[in-house]
Order: structure tokens, then sequence, then C-alpha cells
């Protein structure tokens, strides 16, 4: 069984009905919409299926409003569960695919497509585990200061272009596997929003493969509100604070461990298809 999720906040029907229909359109068994927006006018689009069970909820965060989809998912003995951000479409097959990739390598805990931006550009969302610099740097400093530090940070010496085992995945589109999450845990609550993606895809990195999987791709619609919004700004400091509370800021020895061999292995992997 496979189970899906969105988290909605104000959007109107129309940006949702795009993303179900990908959805619906794949084997997917229960389409849970969570709707945080003050009223609950999404409810109707629980009538275009009897797949689709629309809950409406208070504002709690981005990682807890999936998780109310992932422990009914749970309940319903589910053995995928991909969450999806409102902004995100696919063609049909992708999901498909990466069942397949999941059925057949038991050892992958979480895997991510290719992503494309709406015009073809490709996304680079692979990351080493990030240090308080990393974000720093990247947020307030103009991209050719930075560029050398961003290049290795997000893995685009690798070219995207071959399966690779990563311990940041974005969470526009995550795809568990259920008993994984039993194991490890559900998105941590206290991150309102941003660093939950982080936090769980390097709980599962710790003990599973989180797999970049280039075989099939999605476009993301990608738009960082904590750059045009002081108050998203604000809400993305004070979340990244609490993440690297949690982690630990100048030393956090899973991340050195961590970052260290997963350059290792892709430098290693890049360098024996530069020898074939």
């Amino acid at each position: 069984m496979i189970t899906a999720s969105i988290v909605s906040y104000h959007h109107r029907s129309s940006e949702i009905r795009k993303i179900m229909d990908c959805v619906l359109a794949a084997p997917v068994d229960k389409l849970f919409i969570i709707d945080h927006s003050s009223d609950d006018r999404l409810r109707e689009l629980e009538e275009v299926s009897g797949r689709v069970r629309y809950i409406h909820s208070i504002n709690r965060g981005y990682g807890a409003g999936h998780n109310i989809a992932i422990r009914e998912a749970i309940e319903l003995g589910a053995t995928y569960h991909v969450v999806v951000n409102p902004d995100v479409y696919f063609e049909n097959g992708v999901l498909e695919r990466l069942v397949e990739y999941m059925d057949e390598n038991e050892d992958v805990g979480q895997i991510m497509p290719k992503v494309y931006y709406p015009n073809g550009d490709l996304q680079c969302l692979c990351k080493l585990i990030p240090t308080p610099l990393d974000l720093l740097f990247k947020r307030f400093l103009p991209d050719f200061i930075i560029k050398k530090r961003i290049y290795k940070f997000h893995l685009r010496f690798t070219g995207y272009d071959k399966i690779m085992n990563v311990p940041y995945l974005s969470g526009c589109f995550m795809f568990f596997r259920i008993s994984v999450l039993q194991e490890i845990g559900l998105f941590d609550e206290r991150f309102f929003m941003y660093p939950e993606d982080i936090d769980i895809t390097r709980r599962i990195h710790e003990k599973y493969k989180t797999i970049f999987f280039p075989g099939v791709f999605i476009i993301h619609a990608h738009a960082a509100a904590s750059k045009t919004s002081f108050k998203m700004l604000k809400v993305h400091i004070l979340n990244m604070i609490k993440y690297f509370n949690k982690w630990g800021w100048c030393f956090d020895s899973k991340r050195k461990r961590i970052n260290k061999q997963v350059l290792k292995d892709l430098e290693n992997m890049n360098g024996n298809h530069s020898n074939s």
C-alpha cells in the first residue's frame, strides 16, 4: 500500500488539484490533504476521489501536519508514504519506478527523484549535512564569494546523473519506507518548518540509504519564501537555531563523519566513471 500527503496553507483549490491529479493517477491508495488554513474551503477536494481524505488541522508546522497523515498511514498498514509539496507536479510512472527501486533495495529508507524548475533548469537538492556557516554564507553572501563552498555543499561535482546515497534530501518530495519511519521516528515537531527535512533525512541516513534517483524526475515551482519575506526569514532562523541546538553547532561529530564518508564515496564513484 502507498499513501501520500500534501500540507496546504491558504492554497487555492486549483493549485492543490494539479498535484492531486498527479498523485491520483499513480497507484496511491490514500491521499491525505492536511489543511492548515483558517477555513476549510478545500474540503470540497474530498469529493474528487474516494481515495482522498481531507483533514482540517491547527497549524503546528509542516512536519507536524505530515505526521498526522503518516500516523494514519501506519494504521492503514501502508508500505510507503510520499510527502509532496503543493508546488510539485510530475508525469505518470514516477511513483511506480520509485516503488520498484525501493522493492528491489530493502536497505533504502528514503528516495528522491531528479528535480527541475519549470523552465527546465536542474535543482541541486542533494546536499551535505550543513554547518552553521553553510547556511549563514548561503543566506547573506553573494554567490560569487561562496561559489566554491556551495558547489561542494550541493554536490554539484557529481553531475546529478547517477544514483547517490546522500545525507540531506529536499523536503519538496520525500518518499519514505514506513517501517523505517516506525524505527527512527517521524518528523521532529519542534521544527515548525525548514530544517525538518535535514533532520529526518540524516536520522534515516545513519541506519539506511537515503537515495537520489535520477531515473525519473519531477517539476518543482520553487519559491524561497524566507528570501522575500522578513517574517519567513525570522521563522527560518529560529528553527535553524533549534536544529543546531539539537545536533550541535561547531561540535557535531556525526555531521563531520557522515559528510567525510559521503564525499569520499562520491569522489570514488566519479573517479571510477571517468576511468571507465
